[in-house]
């Protein structure tokens, strides 16, 4: 009997298998909240996202004392702003002027804040180069100075070369200049990181520098940025080594 109650036994079947594929593909595939994370991006502020994300005692209901939000750097004063700057580069140097031209352009840039991210990007960059991991350098770097890098491993890969390194911390870091030319702000920063690197060849053999001795290493490194887009990652786009 093909038919039953109006409907056709063969497309019963074929709707339930349409269902539990369609249930399997949700298991694998998930479902999207909309709280999903968004691409890591270094130079954001993440201490302010966390405070953001705190509840406060109206919130939960709870004798919990909320405490006091980080001060938006709109509602900064001009003379707030110039203490902040003052502590990085003195008043009446070209770096607290080109600071201040950026912090006047750009609302919500905050030097602590681009210090930090550029501290994670440094390290993010120097461990993805030693690994060769060409997706992050290419997130991280401008399009040029990726060509370079990317160049580098080319060579490196082509002559069965590895590196074993290992990212020990950033000494110190500080900006050491600023520059403001129409949309595009460039920071640059000196680093003082240590770090353990040697590369090998094919079969193991150390034919470059000591894996066990601790080398500390100083970076000059250009990160810029279009003020006037939405996106408010940074590129590297140029480096030096002061060694």
């Amino acid at each position: 009997m093909s038919q039953f109650l109006g409907f056709d036994l063969t497309s019963v079947v074929f709707l339930i298998i349409a269902v539990v594929l369609f249930w399997r593909l949700k298991d694998v595939l998930g479902t999207r909240t909309g709280n999903e994370a968004d691409p890591f991006d270094p130079f954001s502020d993440h201490e302010s996202r966390e405070e953001k994300k705190a509840p406060h005692a109206d919130d939960t209901g709870d004798n919990v004392i909320a405490l006091p939000e980080r001060v938006d750097n709109e509602r900064e004063s001009t003379e707030e702003k110039s203490k902040r700057i003052e502590k990085i580069a003195p008043e009446g140097s070209s770096l607290n002027a080109a600071l201040s031209q950026l912090m006047v352009m750009d609302r919500n840039f905050d030097p602590d804040t681009f210090l930090s991210g550029a501290r994670t990007a440094y390290e993010m960059i120097v461990t993805a180069y030693a690994q060769g991991d060409r997706k992050t350098l290419k997130q991280l770097l401008a399009a040029d100075v990726f060509a370079g890098f990317s160049a580098a491993l080319d060579d490196r890969e082509a002559n069965k070369l590895r590196v074993d390194f290992t990212f020990i911390g950033i000494n110190k870091s500080s900006i050491v200049e600023a520059e403001v030319a129409g949309n595009e702000a460039q920071i640059t920063v000196r680093f003082v990181s240590s770090i353990t690197s040697c590369t090998k060849d094919e079969v193991g053999h150390v034919i470059e520098g000591d894996p066990n001795a601790v080398e500390d290493v100083t970076d000059i490194w250009t990160f810029s940025r279009d003020v006037t887009s939405r996106n408010p990652n940074w590129k590297l786009i140029g480096t030096e080594s002061a060694q």
